[in-house]
């Protein structure tokens, strides 16, 4: 009955938005309605896979359908996709022994993190400072002590806190201090808040961060008075303890007369989000069976639990600009070609996606579960933040990725338009799913501005009459592609070192793929002329072993290149289909 009531409301909703007659024209007056609509706090922010996100869906498919665009997905106007979109906890304890037993209550007393494993385990109690190994900045929790199938304590944060840009900083990381106490031989690992008076010491918030657990080792976080009741015995204070390893930046480990037994049972729930997709069929018996591909997502941050900037209280984020003004562009520009139909040659495909702010989520599986050969994709365009229009300023990224593509934008900028243009195909939106498959393509984006990933990206503050000459503009670029005698030429483009997500000093090249749910580092593509692709590695290869590292996720294969130089020649392993292949790999500088 609810489900009933909120498609009733949102058909409503989508009449009292609607007051602009429809026009095939791109108009600012749709535009500017659309984006109230799917901006509009009935739809809660658009967060992936929630109810609001389903209604909005549909309203997308609406009006695809009103537009005269056929089902792109076997009949229908959706394609269903999996994603994780929460966790919860299964059976979880943790008990000593030593003396006297310490049992602890989950969720009051200690808490396993997100990304730990489903483990039993039993072992000895080591103490090992802030569980930190770094030979380059001389400090080393775990020399001259053994943690092999041992169980590990230690502080969170790093011993020279109140450094500036501490060069022990970047090893502070939970996943990477988990990762390092598994490659020790250690079967688990205890987190303990340090002594910041402000902290109240919290337990973790359990909530999903977007990558696979940290195989081989369960990873829990205590109370420090449960810790202090372990250190007690042995006549010594947490708080002295941490002090004495700050001031002095000396390691202090030592082994605690005590065996743990922990269980920890995290759990990942699978949720359903969707794609909307419809196509214009060609005419041309030529080139008809090619398809340009119109694209936009249209989930956004919801309450803004998650990638959120703004600080305070849940509110909705309405996602005015991000990408409500992106999706209306998909909406008008499928009006617009639907008008002009029977002049097209090539087909046209327009899809919205969700699932982008959680990683690509929704086009990622679209481009690996596409509706026809996705060799006959001959450009994606994609449009992202496409509403706030400010001195003429336009920005395209992707415009290396063919060689026709700076004469086409520049040939059509009949509108005053002050053109920065980005040769890069991968880049922070869903384009770079489809440039991962070796398709040319380009994103159109009017700048970035205060109001991102906030609640105040309101539809009030969207430049509708910008938009449409943005859109005017797509749509004779667009229809240039469509009807040329030549389809656009593919170009691969190293890529620059901005955006790239690691730590490290040297450069590898991959792209992740964040939707690739699996045991080990899932790549997206690979950089023109990097290191990975003179290796010979390429998108849907599985990285799961780099040098004698483990690989489970991003995170483990970020900490994993962050012990080589440049120059470094290391051996990886990565499953490709059914096959284990082992590669040599030439690390280079950024």
């Amino acid at each position: 009955m609810k489900k009933l009531i909120l498609i009733i409301f949102a058909a409503l909703q989508t009449v009292s938005f609607s007051q602009v007659v429809d026009s095939p024209e791109i108009t600012k007056a749709e535009i500017y309605d659309h984006i109230k609509y799917l901006a509009s706090d009935e739809l809660e922010g658009r967060f992936t896979g929630t109810e609001q996100c389903r209604i909005a869906a549909e309203y997308i498919a609406r009006e695809f359908k009103k537009a005269g665009l056929q089902p792109a997905f076997n009949g229908s106007y959706f394609q269903e996709f999996p994603f994780i979109s929460d966790i919860k906890l299964g059976d979880n304890y943790c008990n000593f022994s030593g003396e006297e037993t310490l049992s602890l209550e989950v969720q009051k007393d200690f808490i396993p993190l997100p990304f730990s494993d489903n483990l039993s385990i039993e072992g000895k109690i080591i103490f090992a400072g802030f569980g930190i190994s770094s030979k380059e900045n001389n400090y080393d929790d775990y020399e001259n002590i053994d943690v092999k199938n041992k169980i590990v304590i230690v502080f969170r944060n790093h011993p020279d806190v109140n450094t500036p840009h501490s060069p022990l900083e970047q090893y502070a990381g939970l996943r990477y201090k988990a990762t390092v106490a598994r490659d020790k031989g250690a079967v688990g690992i205890i987190f303990v808040n340090t002594s910041d008076k402000n902290d109240n010491d919290n337990l973790f918030k359990l909530e999903y961060d977007g990558a696979s657990k940290v195989k081989g080792i369960s990873i829990i976080q205590i109370k420090r008075d449960a810790f202090q009741k372990l250190l007690s015995k042995l006549g010594l204070n947490a708080e002295e303890l941490e002090k004495q390893i700050t001031v002095n930046k000396k390691p202090n480990s030592f082994e605690i007369n005590t065996t743990a037994r922990i269980r920890t049972e995290v759990f990942e729930i699978e949720s359903i989000s969707w794609n909307v997709g419809g196509f214009l069929k060609g005419n041309d018996e030529k080139f008809s069976d090619e398809y340009l591909v119109i694209g936009a997502h249209f989930d956004h941050l919801g309450w803004g639990k998650q990638n959120s900037l703004y600080q305070g209280e849940p509110m909705i984020h309405n996602g005015a600009d991000d990408n409500a003004s992106g999706t209306a562009g998909v909406l008008e520009l499928a009006e617009k070609f639907s008008s002009e139909k029977n002049n097209l040659k090539r087909s046209v495909l327009f899809f919205a996606f969700s699932g982008e702010e959680l990683g690509l989520l929704g086009s990622n599986y679209l481009v690996n579960n596409f509706p026809i050969p996705i060799e006959k994709v001959v450009t994606m365009i994609n449009m992202d933040m496409i509403g706030r229009l400010k001195d003429s300023s336009l920005i395209i990224y992707g415009t290396g990725t063919s060689t026709k593509w700076k004469d086409i934008l520049n040939e059509n900028n009949s509108f005053g338009f002050k053109l920065t243009f980005n040769d890069e195909g991968f880049g922070p939106s869903d384009h770079s799913s489809f440039y991962g498959k070796k398709i040319p393509v380009l994103f159109f984006f009017t700048g970035t501005h205060s109001d991102y990933h906030k609640p105040s990206d309101d539809f009030d503050k969207i430049n509708s009459e910008g938009q449409e000459k943005v859109l005017k503009y797509i749509y004779s670029v667009a229809t240039e592609i469509n009807n040329s005698e030549i389809k656009p030429d593919y170009l691969a483009v190293e890529r620059k070192d901005s955006g790239r997500i690691t730590a490290s000093r040297v450069w590898v090249g991959t792209i992740p793929d964040f939707a690739g749910d699996v045991d080990g580092y899932k790549l997206g593509g690979v950089t023109e002329g990097s290191p990975a692709a003179l290796a010979g590695l390429q998108a849907g290869d599985i990285i799961t072993k780099f040098g004698d590292k483990k690989i489970s996720n991003i995170y483990d294969f970020t900490y994993a290149i962050g012990n080589y130089k440049p120059g470094d020649k290391v051996k990886v392993i990565i499953k490709r289909a059914d096959q284990e292949i082992e590669v040599d790999l030439e690390l280079k500088a950024r």
